[in-house]
């Protein structure tokens, strides 16, 4: 299979075999460009493809034509086409999405990421940077450093990268000034004194023209530092090897009887035939018998390799479980401080659960304080009370059940995470942890004599919540009240949650948010859910307007326990009774949040109990449910 010319170069390999048999032992190095909108990234990565010959013919009369139609160069090739795949990003010469290209020259292998300017693309240059070991961050000779060159600063601090090249772009248009590059490193390195970052590398280039790109320029005489290329192809980046072994199980492998084996990736360290291995949450240790990859068995797998373990034992374990060396095992928690990048347009809210994955483990997490929030072009702390899209907070986390972990600054693997909408399946934020809550280390749960089945059995009926949602007005607790009346006269132990009468004790610090509202029914769901293990038959009546928490309040108490009564009274019937007078407040600006109005009820899609008590009769009404309880 024959190759076509790489930009003509007479030197290039001439097969396809003969080019990979040249890359086969060469080390890979990841890199991002980022800085502000219209510093020249996406040039830049076109001017490095060009200068190292990787442009194959076809390529070569593909970007000649795109820069007649799209170019910003006149007559001249516009070498940002090369990364600005879009059409949108093309028509408007900016990076909206995360654009990799890979290259290779005789010292190394690359992969760089082209990652957004702009800020309402944050998300994206976080996803470019979470793999990368070196960025590139361009500054405009003519605009020095900007509030969206420190921004990405923090962000390339933020997700653990700690080897910088500060390339000030487009010299050419300051005639190439020792003093204007001079000034503009200094005020960047004063930014970046507490980043953290190992080595910054400031090199003057002009990426349209090829200044410093892969030949030293003959403009900047004064100059004495690598090339871009020089320093990419040289540049040492340390990463000690872990003596501890990361190994999160995709899936249980059994193509027949008489083979199981744990299917992987080696997140960190190394594991040998014959090492003692540990499922780290339960504990069981085995020896591994034989490791298996798509080219046969191995002797050893590293940092990086897919393989499949077969153990001398049969252990239980799953896709989620984490393996390790039974003689250096990894750390669990269930409450943790993290830091959250959030890639949504819906707000996170304190107190609202979503899931999270953090390597192969899955569970339910909540947001149980949100610290500040990171203003990162002065780095001074906000308060806040949500998070809203491209927001960088620092958060509190409680999680379901334990996972295993590790701080950020000490494994990628254990310690970054996503965070995912329940309803929606979407990815919300990008997470990296930075340390265990001590106070989860410090509680127990505590094993009682007496059990639900014991008091369910002295009451003589199961314990169930009977969860009433609609709007204000609809006849939530009237209803509510009148089947406590029916339970209590059929000799069921009962108890009644009433928004009203919650507010004035349990939640009277809690106000009319969306955050306060999402904290209010967590705080109820927990109550019931302790009412409900005394063996009592609870009723609430609350607004409850987000179906994220009514499906919390669900899975938190269990599907088998639980009724869901939706009060479908219309808004025009509601507004009518308005029997507090909230409509009213409502209309005329004095109560803003009122559910309904200014405030989004979401109602349930598919409750267990539907009912318009503007039509049903209070005991027809009262009998369905007492139906349902009873099924």
């Amino acid at each position: 299979m024959v190759l076509k010319t790489l930009a003509t170069d007479p030197q290039q390999p001439a097969t396809i075999e003969a080019y990979l048999e040249q890359q086969q032992g060469q080390d890979l190095l990841r890199f991002i460009t980022c800085g502000s909108v219209d510093d020249g990234k996406s040039t830049l990565i076109g001017r490095l493809l060009w200068d190292a010959r990787q442009l194959t013919e076809d390529q070569l009369a593909t970007l000649k034509n795109e820069s007649k139609k799209y170019g910003t160069q006149g007559g001249d090739i516009d070498f940002a086409l090369l990364v600005d795949g879009l059409s949108a990003e093309r028509e408007q010469g900016i990076t909206i999405d995360v654009a990799y290209r890979y290259f290779a020259t005789a010292k190394r292998k690359f992969i760089v990421a082209d990652t957004p300017g702009h800020e309402q693309y944050t998300r994206n240059m976080v996803t470019g940077a979470s793999t990368a070991d070196v960025a590139v961050i361009l500054v405009d000779a003519r605009q020095g450093v900007l509030t969206q060159t420190r921004r990405h600063a923090y962000l390339v601090s933020l997700m653990g990268i700690r080897h910088v090249v500060l390339a000030v772009n487009k010299m050419d248009l300051v005639d190439f000034a020792q003093g204007t590059f001079q000034r503009i490193v200094e005020t960047f390195q004063a930014f970046a004194r507490t980043l953290g970052f190992e080595k910054i590398t400031a090199i003057p280039v002009s990426a349209l023209k090829g200044d410093n790109i892969t030949q030293r320029s003959a403009h900047t005489p004064w100059y004495n530092g690598p090339t871009l290329m020089g320093y990419l192809e040289t540049t040492e980046i340390a990463t000690p090897e872990p003596e501890r072994l990361v190994f999160p199980v995709q899936w249980v492998n059994r193509p027949d009887a008489s083979f199981r084996g744990f299917s992987g990736y080696v997140g960190e360290g190394q594991i040998n035939v014959g090492d003692e291995v540990r499922v780290t949450l339960s504990g069981q240790t085995a020896t591994v018998a034989e490791i298996v990859s798509m080219d046969g068995p191995m002797q050893q797998a590293v940092r990086g390799d897919a393989v499949t373990l077969r153990l001398d034992t049969e252990i239980d374990a799953s896709r989620g479980d984490i393996i390790s060396l039974s003689k250096k095992p990894l750390e669990t928690t269930d409450q943790f401080e993290a830091t959250l990048v959030w890639m949504s347009e819906e707000a996170g809210l304190h107190g609202r659960n979503y899931d999270i994955k953090l390597a192969t483990q899955w569970a339910s997490a909540s947001i149980t304080n949100i610290k500040y929030r990171v203003d990162i072009n002065t780095l001074a702390h906000d308060a806040s009370t949500q998070l809203l899209l491209n927001d960088i907070s620092v958060c509190t986390l409680a999680v379901s059940k334990p996972l295993v972990y590790d701080s950020y600054q000490h494994s990628k693997t254990l310690g970054s995470f996503i965070l995912v909408d329940r309803i929606s399946n979407a990815t919300v934020a990008a997470g990296m942890i930075t340390h265990s809550l001590r106070r989860a280390q410090n509680v127990h749960k505590q094993s009682l004599s007496i059990s639900r089945e014991n008091r369910e059995k002295l009451n003589g009926h199961k314990g169930k919540v009977i969860w009433f949602t609609g709007l204000s007005g609809s006849g939530k607790s009237t209803l509510a009240n009148a089947l406590e009346v029916e339970l209590h006269a059929n000799g069921y132990r009962t108890y009644l949650l009433d928004g009203d009468n919650v507010r004035q004790g349990l939640n009277k610090d809690l106000g009319f948010t969306d955050a306060d509202r999402v904290e209010n029914i967590r705080r109820i769901a927990e109550v019931a859910k302790l009412m409900m293990d005394a063996g009592l038959v609870v009723m609430t009546a609350f607004i409850s307007p987000f179906r994220r928490e009514r499906q919390m309040a669900r899975e938190l108490i269990g599907e088998e326990n639980f009724v869901e009564v939706y009060v479908s009274t219309p808004l025009e019937v509601c507004e009518q009774r308005d029997v507090k007078g909230l409509y009213k407040k409502a209309r005329s600006g004095q109560l803003p949040n009122l559910s309904g109005v200014g405030s989004p009820y979401e109602a349930p899609l598919e409750a267990d109990v539907e009912i318009n008590a503007g039509e049903v009769d209070l005991n027809v009404a009262t009998a369905r449910v007492m139906h349902s309880i009873k099924q």
